[in-house]
């Protein structure tokens, strides 16, 4: 089976949030265990992965460095944060291949994503990122042209566009190599946020795109036969944190849909996800929210919450 693992940024972090080169190292390795587990029972793996804690340390940096240095643009910082994920992903991924015997090559790709250049976000910005600062802190990054929001007590926060990914523009090459045996890991934080010019070339924007609509997108295009987010819960809950919420298993499209209309997925959390899950299995796959150590189950016996056309 064909299987598009989408990884949280968190699960590239320490379990207390802690995001120190030492920290990721070790959640990557533990990630790739399950990774490497389910390689082993024969399945084609394409594995896409968050990278909101690495950006964030990517901004506090350009904050702390602001009076010496300009800051790096977000399409810099999802660059960098592939390649980094990436490299360690892959040393992780081959080491754990190594130990249970398995010969296969990893390959991670450098993945732009194409967006709408006419998206209202960039003209109205609304996505926050990062921390909070005061007001001269902020308006020395406003002084570089960026967008930032005065939030009261808290201080000041900025604001970026989140337009929805229309095309993954490394999928024929992420194709070719699936076709020749290797796992591939690619898409990384959404993609790189691009858009194409009236002269048909491509430039990066100050942008956030969402990565589990980027999996999404990417399952859709690789005609996977099934889309895994990983989450650190063993299933999506109804009325979460009530007397009676419970854990939903199989689940139709139609039904999925009406929990998600009724608010019972946080908007900032578990809400994304299940709007992405829903989107791949409007078009004829089989959408999985599950924990990540329960992949393996999750793909063999429709473990966790599985969205089935009706």
């Amino acid at each position: 089976m064909r299987v598009l693992l989408a990884l949280g940024g968190n699960a590239m972090t320490a379990p207390d949030g802690s995001a120190t080169p030492a920290a990721q190292i070790e959640a990557i390795g533990t990630a790739m265990e399950s990774v490497a587990d389910l390689v082993a029972r024969g399945h084609e793996v394409v594995l896409t992965h968050g990278n909101g804690p690495q950006v964030g340390n990517l901004l506090v940096k350009n904050e702390l460095a602001a009076r010496v240095v300009p800051p790096v643009p977000l399409d810099w910082c999802g660059a960098q944060t592939q390649g980094t994920i990436g490299f360690i992903s892959l040393n992780a991924l081959d080491a754990a291949f190594s130990r249970r015997g398995i010969d296969k090559r990893v390959t991670a790709i450098v993945t732009r994503t194409l967006i709408d250049a006419d998206d209202e976000g960039f003209t109205k910005p609304t996505k926050p990122i990062g921390r909070y600062l005061d007001a001269e802190a902020a308006q020395q990054m406003i002084a570089y042209g960026q967008t930032w929001e005065d939030r009261g007590e808290r201080g000041w926060r900025r604001v970026v566009a989140s337009p929805d990914p229309q095309e993954i523009l490394e999928v024929p090459t992420i194709r070719t190599l699936i076709e020749s045996g290797h796992v591939v890991i690619a898409a990384g934080g959404g993609g790189i946020p691009v858009v194409r010019g009236e002269d048909g070339t491509l430039r990066g924007v100050e942008a956030v795109i969402d990565k589990d609509r980027s999996a999404a997108l990417l399952a859709e295009a690789l005609g996977v036969d099934a889309l895994v987010i990983a989450t650190d819960v063993d299933n999506a809950i109804l009325d979460y944190g009530t007397d009676s919420a419970r854990p939903i298993g199989r689940v139709s499209i139609v039904e999925m849909e009406s929990y998600a209309a009724a608010g019972q997925f946080a908007s900032g959390s578990m809400g994304p996800k299940v709007e992405a899950a829903l989107r791949f299995a409007r078009s004829g796959g089989r959408s999985i929210i599950t924990s990540l150590h329960r992949i393996v189950e999750a793909i063999e016996d429709d473990f966790g919450t599985v969205i089935v056309a009706d």
